[in-house]
Formats: structure tokens, C-alpha cells, sequence
């Protein structure tokens, strides 16, 4: 799907074939193989022992030992997940022109067309882990922005701190090429709904304000006519005194000819 924003020239100053696959990190990988083997052997030992043993223990077993299988066939896909992570946690490919990455027990893939990079940053916990470990981790951000849920990864979730640089710049190759972060049809963050708010806000704080120095504008203008009517008024006033007295002095001078 075309979203009318790509950039032909930067599109073609990308790789137009092959595949880039980023593995995930060999000690993240070994961690989850030990820990889901340990796990798996736990509850389904234990399982086996509540099926075997249950009711000479005066319980019902089959409640917590069918929540125990379960656990053990959730170890069984974890462990199965690090191999196909072992091959890659994020690919570019330029054939299909996808990004794909792995998400728990599936497979995501992006589109160029939908696809938008940028740096990330941490949640609470992934912080605390990083303040816990005492190095800097870095963040990216793999969103399709069509849709609601955008993924993340880490420099240490990937096998080296190389191939994070790497599938960094090659998503943000891609995203500036297609331009997709600049389609109105995007699915919008929060920040960018209050952007629209503010500037929303702003428009019509813009629009009272311009009211409002009309408004004075206009009352200047009424005080300034209502005081020349008021000048004008006084002057006539003024001009009728000044002749009534003017008068009356005639006629008092007038009669004092004739006493």
C-alpha cells in the first residue's frame, strides 16, 4: 500500500536485494534455554508426582497438575523460541521488502510502505534493570503505523552492540524513504493527540483574543465619538450661555439709557 510519501531517490540509494537477520543476544538466549529447561523439568516432574501420588495425600490432584503441564508446554516454546531467535530477533528483508521480527511465539512482519523508526526509551522496569547492570542500553523503536501496537528492541537484546548500529541506521534508512511517520492516516500517540489539543486550544485562544482586541478596538472608538458629541454639546452650551448673557447685558444697558 502506497501512502503517496515516498521518496524515490532515497528509495533507491537502498539495498534493492538481500536479507540483513540480526540475531538475539547469546547470553539472553543461553539464559532462557537454562531457565526453561529448569522449569520444564520442575513442573512436569511435579505434575507426574501430583498424578501419581495425589490421592494418598487426601487431595484432588488433576487441578494443579494440569496447571503444571501447562507451564511445562509454555517452557517447551520458550525454549524452542531461542533457536529461531538464535537465527534472527529482527530481519530486513529487501526482497519482500518486509521487517520482520520475532514477538513472543510469533512472527511480526512491517512493510516498508507502513514502516517508522526512531529511538526509543525505557519502561520502569527495563530502567531498573539497566541502573541494576550499571551500563547504557540504547532503544529503537519498530512501529507499524497503522496499527495500534508498535514493538521494541535494545542494543542488549541483539548478539553484538555492531549489529544494533546497523539494523539502527538501515530502519531509519527505510523510514525516511517512505515516509510513512507522515501519513494523516497513521495511527496517533498520545503526545501527538495532545499536540493537535494544543494547537486546537492555541487556534482558538487566537480567535478569542482577536475578539476581544476588536471589541476594545470598538470601545475606543465609542468613547472617542461620545466624547466629541459631549465637547460638541458643551461648546453649544457654552456659545447659548455666552449670548443669553450677552443679551441680558443689552437690556440692562438699554434701560439704564432711558431711566
Amino acid at each position: 500500500m502506497s501512502t503517496g510519501f515516498e521518496n524515490q531517490e532515497l528509495i533507491a540509494k537502498l539495498p534493492q536485494s538481500g536479507v540483513h537477520c540480526y540475531p538475539a543476544s547469546g547470553s539472553k538466549i543461553m539464559r532462557n534455554r537454562i531457565v526453561s529447561a529448569i522449569v520444564f523439568l520442575a513442573s512436569a516432574g511435579l505434575g507426574g508426582y501430583l498424578l501419581t501420588q495425589g490421592s494418598a495425600l487426601y487431595i484432588t490432584p488433576f487441578l494443579f497438575a494440569g496447571l503444571l503441564f501447562i507451564v511445562a508446554v509454555i517452557m517447551i516454546l520458550v525454549f524452542c523460541q531461542t533457536f529461531l531467535s538464535a537465527k534472527y530477533r529482527v530481519a530486513v528483508d529487501y526482497n519482500e521488502k518486509k521487517i520482520f521480527l520475532r514477538y513472543r511465539y510469533s512472527k511480526i512482519a512491517i512493510p516498508f510502505e507502513n514502516f517508522d523508526g526512531r529511538k526509543g526509551a525505557p519502561d520502569k522496569a527495563e530502567r531498573m534493570l539497566d541502573n541494576a547492570s550499571g551500563s547504557a542500553n540504547e532503544y529503537l523503536i519498530l512501529d507499524d503505523v497503522f496499527e495500534d501496537a508498535c514493538f521494541q528492541t535494545s542494543a542488549k537484546d541483539l548478539a553484538s552492540r555492531e549489529d544494533f548500529e546497523q539494523l539502527k541506521a538501515d530502519c531509519f534508512a527505510i523510514a525516511e524513504a517512505y515516509g510513512a511517520r507522515n501519513s494523516e492516516d497513521k495511527v496517533k500517540f498520545y503526545y501527538e493527540k495532545d499536540d493537535k489539543k494544543a494547537e486546537s486550544s492555541s487556534e482558538v485562544g487566537d480567535i478569542v483574543d482577536a475578539a476581544l482586541n476588536e471589541a476594545k478596538d470598538v470601545s475606543e472608538d465609542k468613547v472617542e465619538e461620545v466624547k466629541e458629541a459631549v465637547e460638541e454639546k458643551v461648546s453649544e452650551v457654552v456659545e447659548a450661555v455666552k449670548e443669553t448673557a450677552e443679551e441680558a447685558v443689552e437690556k440692562a444697558a438699554d434701560k439704564v439709557s432711558e431711566d
